[in-house]
């Protein structure tokens, strides 16, 4: 999870810092037809969580099927179609992007399911196959683009989810601009979500409410090679108003050594009519990564305040840029500290390009439960991915994830979480 946060902030700053080219975008256009692409995506994932606490979180299966008490697995494949149009030449640019999101169920098994891969009809059972299909128009005046409909989005304060099969789909406007050099600017608003296992264009919920409107803007700009910062902010009518910074330092110690800095930083208060309950938040993270050619050692230490928790969910399931998000636990308690070990390996420097290890280590305590004890969680994560480099199927990936979760009861309940996952981007166009 937090890998996948990390590459959209690292995209995010290489586009502003990307150098400015003699033209603008717009004015190197091709054309509509000329500059458009194709792609399938296509993933096949296999996830089971293993509730060591077995009755006490029991399946929502149908129960005349058998319910597995404190077991849930799923197995489907995912396959998305992503059509971009280039932009119409001139000085205003026009083009439009399209989506097919389709699920099929492999497997559940009788009284199984449950992981947030499928829907489910009225029996509680997983829906066989589901489909969703959208699109948006977009505008392009020199390095500025507008687009409105439905997209995905990737912003620290507002941001569509892609843990399972099928990603979570934002309907609104959104502008980026990148007409200054190493500033880019953007702006948003969105009146619906969809969850990932429903066809809804309005269909993401939290305490059984929907989305009203979310208004969200962000700057990021790279004040040097190495050393880059954000604000973003967003206000989503009647639940919360959210305040966020990062900093992101990188320091070249030797030829294939660095040292990281990352600093997150969110304040978060409700809104209006608190639709999903009170909310005051302060949270933040500060992750160190030092890098000796194959290897990656970071240390994280995170820390909440105030009143409440953090929450999300209504403004987006991936909007949680902190660095001990990750497979299970946010570790997000109120009052919690955690701290997190992690250690990556690239095996290309021994021969093996395209396979990689990571496992980490996170432990939080503080956690302010009001009965007066206060709670402890940790998680171990152990995760290998292999990509195919060449041939038929190249870019073919695999990767298995596994965490073992672990809680004082009065806070959440043990776990242990296992997925395989199988991904091939195909590129028609």
């Amino acid at each position: 999870m937090q890998v996948m946060k990390w590459s959209v902030i690292a995209l995010a700053v290489a586009a502003g810092t990307t150098q400015m080219a003699v033209a603008s975008s717009q004015s190197e256009s091709k054309g509509f037809i000329e500059d458009s692409s194709f792609n399938i995506f296509n993933r096949a994932l296999y996830m089971n969580r293993d509730f060591r606490n077995g009755a006490s979180h029991t399946s929502p299966a149908n129960d005349a099927k058998g319910e597995r008490k404190g077991y849930r697995e799923d197995f489907g494949l995912g396959i998305r179609l992503l059509a971009e149009s280039g932009f119409t030449q001139g000085t205003v640019g026009v083009g439009v992007d399209a989506h097919s999101l389709s699920s099929i169920k492999i497997d559940t098994g009788d009284g199984r399911n449950g992981n947030g891969l499928f829907a489910r009809n009225g029996s509680g059972e997983a829906e066989d196959t589901q489909t969703e299909v959208g699109g948006a128009i977009k505008f392009r005046i020199s390095d500025t683009v507008l687009k409105y409909g439905n997209q995905f989005v990737g912003s620290p304060v507002f941001s569509t989810d892609d843990s399972r099969i099928l990603p979570e789909v934002a309907t609104g406007t959104y502008l980026v601009s990148n007409e200054i050099e190493g500033l880019e600017l953007s702006a948003g608003r969105f009146t619906a979500i969809s969850n990932q296992t429903n066809t809804g264009r309005d269909s993401n919920t939290q305490n059984d409410e929907t989305l009203k409107s979310a208004n969200i803007f962000g700057a990021s700009y790279s004040f040097t090679e190495n050393f880059s910062g954000a604000f973003h902010a967003s206000d989503v009518e009647d639940f919360w108003k959210k305040k966020y910074v990062n900093l992101n330092y990188n320091l070249p110690l030797a030829e294939e050594q660095a040292l990281n800095f990352d600093f997150n930083y969110y304040k978060s208060d409700d809104d209006g009519q608190k639709l999903a309950g009170e909310l005051d938040n302060k949270l933040w993270s500060l992750a160190a990564a030092y890098s000796l050619g194959a290897h990656k050692f970071t240390l994280a230490h995170q820390r909440s305040s105030g009143d409440t928790g953090y929450s999300y969910g209504i403004d987006g399931n991936g909007t949680i840029w902190t660095a001990n998000s990750v497979q299970y636990s946010d570790f997000i308690g109120k009052d919690e500290r955690s701290w997190q070990v992690r250690y990556d390996i690239d095996m290309a420097t021994y021969g093996v390009p395209g396979l990689s290890f990571m496992t980490r280590y996170i432990t939080g305590d503080n956690i302010d439960v009001g009965t007066g004890t206060d709670a402890k969680e940790h998680e171990l994560d152990i995760e290998a991915k292999y990509v195919i480099q060449e041939g038929a199927a190249k870019d073919l990936s695999f990767r298995i994830r596994n965490a073992t979760y672990r809680a004082n009861s009065s806070y959440d309940n043990d776990n242990n979480d296992f997925r395989l996952i199988v991904e091939y981007p195909l590129s028609v166009l």
